[in-house]
Order: structure tokens, then sequence, then C-alpha cells
């Protein structure tokens, strides 16, 4: 799979041993560190949305996600959303399947209204869930379909 963005960790390997400091159990650039890597920002919380094919897997993926974000302490909310059709054709619209979590370092009393992170696995889960991403928030796509 390909993704149209990568993440800061991909550029922390490249970097300088020199310009590296472990933050949260993984590398990431030292303020001042090399020209290639990426600018680390600490949010306040993220609603991260992942969508594709219903068997695909979103289900699956937004559960372990889920479990890796509480074992950090963060309070969370959930959205898994099913498709109303039993068995859709793969790449339809109708077919496609997300599960959204919001997360924070505060307590979190809804699973969110937008994505700032949309993971779309094929062209039809991007189709149906583009319109919910606001401008500046971040997608990552599988382009090898």
């Amino acid at each position: 799979m390909t993704s149209q963005v990568s993440s800061p960790a991909e550029h922390a390997d490249e970097a300088d041993e020199s310009s590296e400091s472990l933050v949260g159990g993984q590398r990431q650039p030292a303020i001042g560190g090399s020209a290639g890597s990426k600018e680390v920002r600490r949010l306040g919380r993220v609603i991260i949305r992942f969508a594709g094919d219903s068997g695909d897997g979103m289900q699956l993926t937004g559960d372990r996600f889920t479990s890796e974000t509480a074992s950090f302490g963060n309070d969370l909310s959930t959205l898994p959303n099913f498709p109303a059709e039993i068995r859709a054709p793969a790449g339809t619209l109708p077919g496609v399947s997300s599960f959204q979590l919001h997360f924070a370092d505060h307590d979190i009393l809804t699973p969110g209204d937008a994505p700032d992170v949309l993971v779309a696995m094929n062209p039809a889960a991007l189709k149906a869930n583009i319109a919910d991403v606001p401008r500046g928030g971040e997608v990552i796509v599988n382009t090898d379909e």
C-alpha cells in the first residue's frame, strides 16, 4: 500500500542520529533536525476515520487502533459504521464501512463530527468520506487498487 503522506517516524530514520530524540517510544526528529525531516506537532485531540469496503477489516483496524490508543492513557470515543447492504459489491459506495476514533489527553464526550485524518483503502471509501474532512485535514489513500 502506498500513501500520499508519510509519518514523521519514517523521516526520523533518514535523519542523522545526532538530530533525533526518543518521544513516546518512537524516534522523532529533534527541533532543528535535518532538512528532510517533518515537523512534529503535539495535538490535544485527534479524530481519525478508517474507511474501506465491508470485509476489508476496517472494524478490526479501528478496534486495534483503539486498544493501542487506550494503552497510552488517552480518553476516547468510537463510532463504528457498517453499511446497510448485507453484501454490497466491492468498490461501491453502499458497501463502504468505516470506523471513527476520537482520542485526547482530556475527557472525550463524542466520537467527533469531522475526521482530522481519513485513511481510505479504495476509491469508493475516499469518495464516500472526503466531504467530511475539513480543510487542512490529512488524507491517506491506498493507491494500489
